[in-house]
């Protein structure tokens, strides 16, 4: 039903409405008549007054038991419902549950009389407007030669309307002199809009209003009103500022309520945003606060709606709520507010600011689901995850602390609220390895000390040392099998071993593990172990990765191993490449595998299933001639495996072609692996499962392991560091770095290797290489690396083409250790 206009006296008791082709519906109380079906019975649905069908109502007005209609081509109004005091105008004072013509002095359009009466015959009115109220009703009348229409309550009239925010109202503010008088007509214009929800919720209207789905969209034009708000920003007539800060900040923020009476009222807290005012944090206490702390308090359906708004707005929109409280939070971490890194001044804009983010970044990661309603569903990220990073935080916290106590108090079960632990997505990748390595510290010293106890201890009792109760994870192994060798170390040690740091010996080598060994030991057994042609792993040549085999004759235990290794890569601080796509971190904490993740494996695999779903012609079943099974190839044959009981005789059909490629995305990363996944997982998280990994996304967790290729060797250069008398001046390093920079990527790659025992960049970036370069005496050497320090001896070649010769030579001898 297109409803034109409501009339309700009220709205408990009855409500009336006309469409926009007169007819009238009306539904609620009705032991009166006043809903003028012939009976008095209520209506709880709308309901079509009958006796008017075929005339075109274009006024209705409701009294406290009455009910008025106007049908403008015969010049005539009809009344129905309660008529004792004879408010139903047909000159008796009973009720009436049909329409009854209302007898009055008045034409219709073509001349005719309502009443035919000798008194009446020089009356020449007709009807401009009918009302009703109480237990009275009265009618306007306009001279029948003036040819004015009567109303038409299906039009809305511009001066009967709600008051509007408009840019042309903006901008003769703007035109106004900073000193000029300012008339009363746009002060009184400024106070009533800028102080009503009502006004700026009636504003930016799109056309299509009308039919208004507030499930599916907010109904306002952003762009006008980002235009609007934006022309505000540039009035300069400080009087009118004024009158808009003081109306905005002092009657709007104060009208925000919990509860909602519709929908269309939520509108406000998409268009506040946009007052610039709302960028400037040191308003938090009258702005952003309250605004804040009324969006928080909504209730549970009209969150919901915001959300899903939010949501779909534009990025930049999204980004510009999240740079609101980003900089109130700032402001309060800074003095006077807070002035002590360990000890942080909680207020509550804080605590507003936080949870609002929080909030938003809920929201940026709504993602599809195959249990949300369709106007839910949303692909991927709204923006990007580094939008909410607070890089200012570690200079305001200290955030190792902050992560020592909010661990402590997880422990006790107790309810850690103000903690910015709490709020992982503020924190960068700097922020989190720094936490990751605080949690690993403590960890390692904790097993390092029970280690000590224990030996001492057997010690006093035995007067025997114990060579197994060593502070350090130890093994010793070959080149030649450092698979078994490394098999029969880890068989020997306990969980509580795993927690201790890792120290690799590689036999017949002279080299201490200060961090070189460990890194080459994870990188040649990884190689090994990992290598499709033992079956545990299938390739994926078109992305060059690697995921677990579902056809692996492999036990449990190689898999354990495999997992315990990779938990032990990030828990020795260790970077070393591995072949695994994204979805093997996104499984590892527990995020859910999408599509997406497929085109990861296989891009032509997840491409043809894209095109399933985007094919929308009936004749599915015909074109793609699929059934919920799938097909693949092991060790030379073809095996077919069932997607569902059953799927072998279902066919896909446009109706079923989701729930396929939902069935066939587990299939490939969940379902078909889960045997060898668990058992690699469990071995994982037994070296670092913890509080720590809830604070990174899986991409994040992945760059720590596999760091990245975001090679930025001018920052490389920048980072690096000089002793032994070398300086950044020196003729040997700009000799040095001129030949550097020469190098082909590949060689530079090699270098890093060379120089670190990994060609790949950490997560912090380039500045997490930190380069030192040392002088030696005898230029007939070549530059030799410590890979424990990241530390390069080069020798005082005299000319560029010797030094390049030389570091070329070097960085081809990156296998097997020695003592200098």
């Amino acid at each position: 039903m297109l409803e034109s206009r409501f009339l309700c006296l009220d709205i408990h008791r009855e409500i009336h409405g006309h469409r926009q082709d007169g007819g009238v519906f009306t539904c609620g109380a009705g032991q009166y008549g006043q809903l003028g079906h012939g009976s008095l019975s209520n209506e709880i649905l709308p309901r079509k007054v009958l006796e008017l069908m075929g005339s075109t109502v274009t006024q209705i007005s409701c009294g406290r038991r009455h009910t008025l209609a106007f049908v403008p081509s015969r010049g005539r109004v009809y009344a129905f419902g309660l008529g004792g005091a004879g408010q139903l105008g047909t000159r008796a004072v009973l009720n009436s549950n049909t329409p009854q013509v209302v007898l009055g002095p008045w034409l219709s359009p073509s001349g005719v009389a309502v009443v035919q009466s000798a008194t009446l015959i020089d009356n020449d009115y007709v009807i401009r407007r009918i009302f009703a109220g109480g237990d009275q009703c009265f009618v306007t009348v306009r001279n029948q030669k003036e040819n004015i229409p009567p109303e038409d309550f299906r039009v809305f009239q511009a001066d009967s309307q709600i008051s509007a925010l408009t840019i042309d109202r903006i901008i003769e503010c703007q035109n106004l002199q900073p000193d000029s008088h300012v008339p009363d007509d746009l002060i009184t214009y400024l106070e009533t809009v800028m102080g009503s929800v009502a006004c700026l919720n009636g504003s930016f209207l799109l056309p299509e209003t009308e039919s208004f789905s507030p499930l599916d969209d907010h109904g306002l034009d952003m762009e006008q009103a980002k235009e609007c708000f934006e022309a505000i920003s540039r009035i300069e007539h400080q009087s009118v500022n004024d009158i808009i800060n003081e109306y905005v900040i002092d009657r709007i923020m104060k009208s925000l309520h919990p509860s909602t009476t519709d929908v269309e009222t939520l509108r406000i807290y998409l268009i506040l945003p946009l007052f610039h005012q709302f960028v400037n944090a040191k308003n938090s206490c009258r702005l952003q606060g309250p605004f804040g702390t009324a969006l928080l308090n909504l209730k549970p359906e009209a969150t919901k709606i915001v959300g899903l708004w939010y949501r779909r707005m534009t990025a930049d929109y999204f980004e510009r709520l999240i740079r609101i409280y980003q900089n109130v939070l700032l402001l309060h971490l800074q003095p006077p507010h807070n002035s002590d890194k360990n000890n942080v001044h909680w207020n509550d804009n804080m605590e507003i600011a936080l949870e609002v983010l929080n909030r938003l970044n809920q929201l940026n990661q709504l993602t599809q689901n195959k249990n949300m309603k369709k106007h839910e569903n949303f692909v991927g990220l709204k923006v990007p995850h580094d939008t909410f990073y607070l890089h200012e935080l570690t200079e305001r916290v200290d955030l190792r602390v902050d992560y020592v106590r909010w661990a402590l108090e997880k422990q006790r079960h107790l309810q850690a609220k103000r903690y910015f632990c709490n709020y992982p997505f503020l924190f960068d990748a700097e922020a989190k390895l720094s936490i990751l390595q605080t949690d690993q510290s403590l960890q390692m010293q904790s097993a390092m000390h029970e280690a000590a106890t224990q030996a001492f201890t057997q010690y006093l009792l035995t007067q025997i040392i114990n060579p197994s109760a060593s502070q350090f994870l130890e093994l010793h192994v070959t080149r030649t099998n450092i698979v078994n060798d490394t098999l029969q170390g880890l068989a020997c040690s306990s969980e509580k071993d795993y927690k201790k740091p890792l120290k690799v010996t590689f036999v017949g080598e002279e080299a201490e593990d200060a961090g070189g060994v460990r890194k080459e030991f994870f990188m040649l057994l990884l190689k090994e172990i990992l290598d499709p042609k033992y079956g545990m792993f299938r390739s994926y040549e078109e992305t060059n990765t690697i995921w677990f085999s579902e056809s692996s004759f492999e036990d449990e235990a190689m898999y354990y191993l495999i997992g315990l290794l990779c938990g032990l890569v990030i828990y020795n601080f260790t970077i070393i490449s591995l072949p695994f796509p994204l979805a093997l971190y996104k499984k590892l904490l527990g995020e859910p595998v999408t599509l997406q993740d497929v085109t990861d494996l296989s891009p032509v695999m997840a491409k043809s299933l894209q095109d399933l779903l985007d094919y929308n012609a009936p004749d599915v079943e015909e074109v793609f001639c699929l059934n919920f099974e799938m097909t693949r190839e092991i060790f030379g044959e073809i095996k077919s495996y069932e997607l569902k009981p059953g799927g072998k005789t279902i066919p896909v059909t446009n109706d079923n072609k989701q729930e396929y490629v939902d069935l066939y995305v587990d299939f490939i990363l969940n379902s078909s692996v889960q045997r060898h996944y668990r058992a690699f997982h469990n071995a994982f998280h037994k070296v670092c499962g913890g509080h720590v990994l809830k604070l990174f996304h899986a991409r994040e967790l992945m760059a720590v392991i596999v760091g990245n290729e975001c090679y930025d060797w001018d920052e490389f250069e920048s980072s690096a560091s000089y002793k032994g008398g070398y300086t950044s001046s020196d003729p040997t390093i700009r000799l040095f770095w001129e030949v550097f920079h020469e190098m082909s990527q590949e060689d530079k790659r090699k270098f890093l290797l060379f120089l670190t025992g990994s060609d790949r960049v950490p997560i912090q970036g380039m500045k997490g290489i930190k380069i030192i370069i040392q002088p030696t005496g005898d230029t007939a050497y070549l530059p030799v690396a410590h890979t424990c320090f990241n530390l390069l001896d080069l020798p005082r070649y005299g000319t560029k083409e010797k030094l390049r010769y030389k570091l070329l030579q070097a960085i081809q001898q990156n296998v097997g250790f020695s003592l200098i």
